[in-house]
């Protein structure tokens, strides 16, 4: 890209969700560059205290928003309980754990730009 991107307002709603209930993940990009521009706005979420191995950082969404200079605009993830499960071996099926859950927000895997938490209850 020709220009520059500023990501800020990140909201996550409701900080605790219930099982089978969804996560709302919005916020804010602007084009802070001279030119207009495309960026792809990804998600990525991460089980702070999961009970096996899992990735620090697995993509549950991307978004692609073309901005004027100077433009904002607001992007909105929703994450449902399938964002947040992994297959368990043990169980033989996909397991959501209660816990905490850390969303990045970022260009890619190694530009992230926001953080927040929410929390899967029992």
């Amino acid at each position: 890209s020709y220009t520059t991107f500023a990501y800020s307002d990140l909201k996550i709603t409701p900080e605790k969700v219930a099982p089978g209930g969804t996560v709302q993940v919005s916020l804010n990009v602007r084009n802070t560059g001279p030119m207009t521009g495309a960026e792809v706005v990804q998600l990525y979420l991460r089980d702070v205290a999961s009970s096996v191995d899992r990735p620090v950082r697995e993509l549950k969404g991307f978004a692609k928003v073309t901005l004027m200079p100077g433009e904002t605009k607001p992007v909105t993830f929703t994450l449902d309980e399938a964002a947040m499960s992994f297959y368990s071996e043990k169980e033989d099926r996909w397991v959501a754990e209660p816990g905490a859950f850390e969303v990045q927000i970022g260009a890619s895997s190694r530009d992230i730009r926001l953080k927040g938490t929410f929390e899967l209850t029992k």
